[in-house]
């Protein structure tokens, strides 16, 4: 064990990320059935929605699952109270000061992690008092932070920032991506990517196969004005890409935006006129997979790149 899987109970350090329209009660609940950490994403689903996906998890799994939680969400207050009266006993927070909600959740007895972007707010978040640290590169889809830094610059600078457990994210997906991670000082990954494309993801199918066929350079950081965010190219990235270029405000971006966008791109599976976010590692994937084969491809490349002995070099 090492000081993830032993914090949150689990047998692999691997969490699956709680991504917006693909992280349901059915993908939490296959990724912890198989040995890593579930989370449910908060950031797609109105309060009761919420309520009932955390239901349903606790009924497909004994295993620890999580809630991740974007603090820009609208009814955050509501969200909280029920994260703690349905006894979630780990949440992730994502894009907001960590002080602002460790206490409240710590105080109920929950375990909580904060997704970073920089060394200077994993510092903050061993202030807040957080459990552990998410360092996300660049890399990653969907939101990211301003920085722009890449997961092999910001996991050793995160790491000799703080000392709390650390969790690598931001272009990983395979057991090499995993060992890389650890050897640069983390202790856990966050997947995002590979996991959304998972047969449990609740993303929509056409959406699963365009990001199973991209190749290198064919997502974007883009809506920078806004909250920078990695997209397929496409017609609606191309949109903002010439907004951007002659350049547009924020409000201008904003009504481009417009509401519903990313729900009508990942969950509808509309590739036209949806927001298609993806990580840069989906042009290494390929194959349909389940959340347990995932799993089980990524320890067993792990095993074999790091020799018998892999475990011991990371307690």
């Amino acid at each position: 064990m090492n000081r993830i899987t032993s914090l949150f109970g689990i047998k692999y350090p691997i969490i699956q990320g709680g991504m917006v329209w693909c992280s349901g009660w059915r993908l939490a609940a296959a990724v912890s059935n198989a040995g890593g950490l579930g989370l449910i994403g908060a950031g797609s689903m109105h309060p009761d929605t919420l309520r009932e996906h955390i239901r349903k998890c606790k009924a497909a799994t004994d295993k620890p699952f999580g809630v991740n939680v974007p603090l820009m969400y609208p009814q955050i207050d509501e969200l909280m109270q029920i994260l703690a009266d349905e006894d979630v006993k780990i949440v992730f927070t994502s894009a907001g000061n960590p002080k602002t909600w460790t206490g409240f959740l710590k105080e109920k007895g929950i375990k909580v992690a904060h997704v970073v972007s920089s060394s200077k707010f994993a510092k903050k978040c061993e202030e807040a008092g957080t459990d552990a640290i998410v360092a996300e590169g660049f890399e990653a889809g969907g939101h990211n932070g301003r920085e722009e830094t890449t997961t092999m610059c910001l996991i050793p600078a995160v790491r000799e920032a703080v000392s709390l457990p650390l969790i690598a994210a931001g272009g990983i997906a395979t057991g090499s991506g995993m060992l890389a991670a650890m050897a640069l000082g983390a202790e856990g990954v966050q997947i995002g990517t590979r996991f959304a494309l998972a047969a449990e993801s609740s993303a929509s199918e056409a959406f699963k196969d365009l990001c199973l066929n991209l190749n290198e350079g064919d997502t974007r950081l883009l809506l920078k004005k806004l909250s920078p965010t990695r997209l397929v190219k496409g017609r609606f990235a191309s949109q903002v890409e010439e907004a951007e270029a002659r350049g547009a405000s924020a409000d201008e971006l904003r009504e481009l935006l417009g509401k519903g966008r990313a729900k009508k791109g990942m969950f509808e599976g509309n590739l036209e006129e949806g927001e298609l976010e993806i990580g840069q590692i989906a042009s290494l994937l390929r194959k349909r997979q389940t959340a347990a084969e995932i799993i089980d491809d990524i320890m067993d490349e792990y095993r074999k790149k790091a020799g018998n002995n892999v475990w011991d070099l990371f307690v």
